[in-house]
C-alpha cells in the first residue's frame, strides 16, 4: 500500500451502535503502513477498546468530531452517515471536500446521503457491494456481520424457547430435541443451522437456490427446496427475486414445515431489495404454541408479514422477534472482524504504484458508489433514477 494519509475514525452514533470500524490492533497496522490515525474520544469504548490502547497503537485521540473529520483524507466507520446531534450536522456535511468514505452505505435507500456526497465531491465505498469472490473474502464484512447474526439468532431462540434444544434422557422421561427451520442458506443461515445443531437440536433449512443443499447437508441439517426451479441465483452468489407464482409455491412448502418445528430462523434475502414474506399472518396461526420465530431480514422488511422492526411481540402464542443490528450484541468480536475486512480492503485500494485507486480492480469497481462528483455505480444509478 504506498498512499499515505491521514485516517479518521469517528464514534458510531447511530442509536444502539456498540462496534468500531478500526480496533488497535488493526489501527497498529497501518500506522506501521505509514498513516496518521485520528481516533475519536471514546469511540471504542462501547466495543471495550480504551483510549489508553489506541495511543499505545500510535493512534491520536481527537477530542473535537469536527476537527477529526475536516483532518481526515479517510473516514471509515460502520453505519451508514446521519446527522450528528451533539455536532448539528450531517456526518458528511463535516467531512472534507474530496476524501475518501469506506463503510456501509446502504445507497439504495439512503438516495439523500448518496446525493450529498456527490455533491461534496466525496468518494465513498460500499462494503455490502464486495464481489463474493476468493480474492475478496478477507474484506467481505457483510458476510462477517451476518455470521454473527446467524450465531446470535439461535442463542436468542434458545434463551426464549420453553423447552430443551437437545436430546435429554432424564430421570423423569426422555425428552425430543428442539426442531429448527431455517429460511434461506447464506451465511447467516448457515451459521444459524451450525450453531443450532452444535446446541443439539435438529436443524432443517429452505432455500430457493439448489446449490446450497451441499452446504445446507454438511452441517448435519435437512435441505427443503423446491423442484424443477432454475435460475435462482444471480452471478454473485444472492438469491434472484421470485415470481409471485414461485413465492406461493415457496409459501406452501414452507407453511408445512412451519407446524413441524419449534424454532424458525428467517434469513431470506435478495440484494438490493426488499425481502420476500415467507411467513403470512395466517401461517403463524398454525405454528405450535410457544414456538419462536427470529426475523433476521427485518431490516430489509421482515421475511414475516407479523414482524415489527426492534420490537419483540407474541402473536397467535408464537414469539416473533425483530431485534435489529445483531452484530453489535457481539461488539468485541464484531469490531475485529469488521475491522479486519475494512483494513484489508483500504490497503487493497491502494496497491498500484504510481499510488492511485486501480479503478479496473473488481473489488474497488464494484464497491464505489460516487467519485468525482458523479454517481458510478450502474446498479445504484439505475436505481435511483427509478426511485
Amino acid at each position: 500500500m504506498n498512499k499515505k494519509f491521514k485516517i479518521g475514525v469517528p464514534k458510531e452514533i447511530y442509536q444502539g451502535e456498540t462496534r468500531i470500524a478500526l480496533v488497535p490492533k488493526m489501527a497498529a497496522q497501518l500506522k506501521k503502513d505509514g498513516h496518521e490515525i485520528l481516533i475519536e474520544i471514546n469511540a471504542g469504548e462501547s466495543a471495550f477498546f480504551s483510549n489508553i490502547e489506541y495511543e499505545q497503537a500510535g493512534a491520536a485521540v481527537i477530542q473535537d468530531v469536527q476537527c477529526l473529520y475536516s483532518e481526515a483524507d479517510a473516514i471509515l466507520k460502520v453505519q451508514p452517515p446521519q446527522k450528528n446531534v451533539a455536532a448539528e450536522k450531517h456526518e458528511v456535511e463535516m467531512m472534507k471536500q474530496g476524501s475518501i468514505y469506506i463503510g456501509f452505505l446502504d445507497p439504495m435507500r439512503r438516495s439523500d446521503i448518496v446525493q450529498q456526497m456527490k455533491e461534496r465531491n466525496i468518494t465513498s465505498f460500499a462494503l455490502e457491494y464486495i464481489p463474493r469472490i476468493a480474492r475478496a473474502q478477507s474484506m467481505d464484512a457483510l458476510s462477517s456481520m451476518a455470521s454473527i447474526a446467524g450465531y446470535r439468532a439461535v442463542l436468542i431462540a434458545a434463551n426464549h424457547l420453553g423447552k430443551f434444544f437437545p436430546f435429554m434422557m432424564t430421570a423423569a422421561g426422555t425428552i425430543p430435541p428442539a426442531k429448527v427451520l431455517v429460511l434461506g442458506s447464506g451465511v447467516a443461515g448457515l451459521q444459524a443451522i451450525a450453531t443450532a445443531r452444535r446446541l443439539g437440536a435438529n436443524a432443517e433449512a429452505f432455500d430457493v437456490r439448489p446449490a446450497a443443499r451441499e452446504q445446507v447437508e454438511s452441517l448435519g441439517a435437512q435441505f427443503i427446496g423446491l423442484e424443477f426451479i432454475k435460475d435462482t441465483e444471480t452471478t454473485s452468489g444472492y438469491a434472484k427475486e421470485l415470481s409471485d407464482d414461485l413465492l406461493k409455491k415457496e409459501r406452501e412448502v414452507i407453511g408445512h414445515r412451519l407446524t413441524l418445528n419449534n424454532v424458525v430462523i428467517a434469513a431470506a434475502q435478495t440484494f438490493g431489495k426488499k425481502a420476500p414474506i415467507l411467513i403470512t399472518g395466517e401461517m403463524v396461526k398454525h405454528m405450535k404454541k410457544g414456538s419462536i420465530i427470529i426475523d433476521l431480514a427485518v431490516e430489509q422488511g421482515g421475511n414475516c408479514e407479523l414482524t415489527e422492526a426492534g420490537k419483540n411481540i407474541m402473536k397467535y402464542d408464537v414469539h416473533i422477534c425483530g431485534t435489529m443490528n445483531l452484530p453489535a450484541t457481539l461488539p468485541i468480536d464484531a469490531s475485529n472482524m469488521y475491522s479486519r475486512n475494512i483494513t484489508n480492503f483500504l490497503r487493497n485500494l491502494y496497491k498500484t504504484g504510481d499510488k492511485t485507486i486501480d479503478f479496473e480492480d473488481e473489488i474497488t469497481r464494484n464497491t464505489c458508489i460516487t467519485h468525482k462528483g458523479e454517481i458510478v455505480n450502474e446498479m445504484v444509478r439505475q436505481a435511483l433514477k427509478k426511485g
